[in-house]
């Protein structure tokens, strides 16, 4: 199994919270990648690679990001053998891929042929996530059907859900259909789905078919991977594990809170993610 982590991003909201903020007690966050941001004992990501590394559920880590940060992932990715860097060759924000563009770079670039974990590269969980877990729920879906993939989900708040996908499951937690930032009142579901999916190996091929089908759409509709999850569901098994929340590093306040919880609540750090 491979698994590649999206951080081609720019960054833009954060990094203009960061330059509005008066109380100067962020100025070193400035042209830092969101997922290389102090969270805790270290950089976002390297939580995930430390997980990674020690559950050995990988073999290698990709880490798509864009020429701007490029030479700041490569000296990060000294201390960690397995992991291979891979630009998208842009340079600023409006010049970007796009999520998806980016993870079927890595596919052809890499030569991938297997089983691909994608984590989005500013998301973190609680404790109650395990990979451990969430790879044997896999394999576990994976024997009803070789072609079924597996991603996660948590409750959101009634007046959240017109901020995210939200997924319709049946009794088997397999999903329905996702709606895409609906009303509270246009679906009963509450379960929105983070960027952190298990691709079946025979779900990759269709990384080209969703690009090609919307070469002509605007970067809004190849941009978010959620995008190519939606068109997905239609047309191969995708099914749920449930876990508690999440954190989204997307602006000032959102990093906040996030590097608070690591530092001050986090109860067991050697085991997190785990």
């Amino acid at each position: 199994m491979k698994a590649v982590i999206l951080a081609a991003g720019y960054g833009t909201r954060l990094q203009r919270d960061i330059e509005n903020d008066t109380t100067g007690n962020f100025k070193q966050l400035e042209g830092i990648a969101k997922p290389l941001l102090p969270v805790g004992p270290c950089a976002l990501i390297s939580h995930w690679v430390q997980a990674l590394t020690k559950t050995a559920c990988v073999d290698t880590v990709y880490v798509v990001t864009n020429d701007l940060y490029h030479d700041a992932f490569q000296l990060w990715a000294k201390e960690f053998p397995n992991v291979q860097v891979v630009t998208d060759g842009t340079t600023k924000n409006e010049d970007r891929l796009g999520a998806v563009a980016c993870l079927q770079l890595v596919v052809k670039l890499c030569a991938v042929d297997d089983h691909l974990l994608v984590i989005g590269g500013d998301t973190l969980f609680k404790e109650d996530f395990s990979i451990q877990k969430f790879t044997e729920r896999f394999f576990e879906v994976q024997h009803k059907d070789k072609e079924s993939n597996l991603v996660l989900s948590y409750q959101c708040k009634n007046v959240e859900t017109s901020k995210y996908g939200i997924l319709e499951l049946d009794e088997d937690l397999k999903v329905q259909c996702m709606k895409e930032k609906p009303l509270p009142s246009e679906t009963s579901a509450r379960n929105a789905c983070p960027c952190f999916y298990l691709f079946s190996k025979t779900s990759l091929p269709l990384l080209d078919t969703f690009l090609n089908e919307k070469k002509n759409a605007p970067i809004e509709e190849r941009d978010a991977p959620g995008n190519f999850l939606s068109w997905l569901i239609l047309r191969r098994p995708v099914y749920v594990q449930r876990i508690s929340g999440r954190f989204d590093v997307g602006n000032l306040a959102s990093y906040i809170e996030c590097d608070k919880y690591f530092k001050d609540q986090l109860q067991n750090p050697t085991v997190y993610l785990l």
